[in-house]
């Protein structure tokens, strides 16, 4: 096996402590180049603004990003009061400046509770969003007018960590897709006092926080002394939180052929389980299927990785 076939066969997560001033496509590209792998994509958008936790798969795990991007999302936001921008962050122009904020932290806490629970959010007009195949950026920076549907999302929590008005630190626990800057926009039009987002931080992603990522820089240092690997976290721990499923080996061959394999009885159908090879290696992501005997329930494979 050449060592191109070696690094097509490398496999897993690295768990990036993004800096601000990059972009997420920035980091990716960094790894590509630092580990020879041309295979590799985050698994979440962070503005170059936005630091933290940055989860990029690579190899054969990047057929994983569609489960692992739609975890739930922790930052630590700075919001201040008394002004709006149209970016809803520092970036941006004002659309209104200087307001008066007379917002105890009792009041603030009140609307913020508002804030919690399954809610409609517009996404920003600069944002990635695509309209009509074009980003919504673009068209934003053009001038012309863009239209965002509201779509639904779930803020688990909302907690202030800190109040030094007219700033406020806040811990936001949110679904896959929820833009931190709509939220503390929305927040300025509810107190009436305006709000932008000046500092945003993801601590954590899905299963994956800050403890378990490296900064970029550290990493980069590991590329040059070729001992980068230390950090490649098992692809079959990006799914940490799912149940696993134990294949033996004749088990394992009949899943990489596609066959489906027994399930236990009470399993409940359409539930999803990795299946993992005796020395813990991902082998599939499988879901959960009648069987041909009656009250029966089998594995699908669904996704073969091994």
């Amino acid at each position: 096996m050449n060592s191109q076939d070696v690094k097509n066969a490398i496999s897993g997560v690295l768990v990036v402590d993004k800096p601000v001033g990059m972009t997420s496509h920035d980091v990716v590209q960094a790894i590509r180049n630092g580990t020879g792998i041309r295979r590799a994509g985050h698994t979440g958008t962070l503005d170059p603004r936005a630091s933290g936790v940055l989860v990029v798969l690579i190899g054969p795990a990047v057929r994983l990003s569609e489960f692992v991007s739609a975890s739930d999302k922790r930052y630590q936001s700075i919001i201040r009061m008394g002004s709006s921008t149209d970016t809803f962050d520092a970036d941006g122009k004002f659309t209104s400046e200087d307001t008066p904020v007379t917002v105890t932290e009792e009041e603030f806490e009140k609307v913020l509770k508002n804030f919690e629970g399954e809610i409609e959010q517009t996404p920003p007009q600069y944002s990635a969003v695509k309209v009509k195949g074009r980003k919504a950026y673009e068209m934003a920076r053009k001038g012309e007018q863009v239209e965002l549907e509201p779509r639904i999302i779930q803020v688990h929590h909302l907690e202030v960590l800190e109040w030094a008005p007219p700033e406020v630190v806040v811990d936001v626990h949110c679904s896959s897709g929820t833009y931190v800057r709509s939220l503390a926009n929305d927040l300025g039009e509810t107190l009436g006092t305006g709000a932008y987002l000046v500092g945003l931080r993801r601590t954590k992603s899905g299963r994956f926080t800050l403890r378990d990522a490296v900064p970029l820089r550290k990493l980069q240092e590991a590329f040059q002394s070729g001992d980068w690997y230390q950090y490649l976290i098992p692809a079959a721990e990006a799914l940490g939180d799912w149940e696993a499923r134990e294949l033996d080996p004749d088990e394992v061959e009949d899943v990489r052929h596609g066959h489906r394999v027994k399930a236990d009885p009470d399993t409940k159908l359409d539930s999803w389980v990795r299946g993992v090879s005796t020395q813990g290696e991902l082998v599939a992501l499988l879901l959960c299927m009648e069987g041909e005997e009656e009250g029966s329930r089998e594995w699908q494979p669904k996704k073969v990785f091994f």
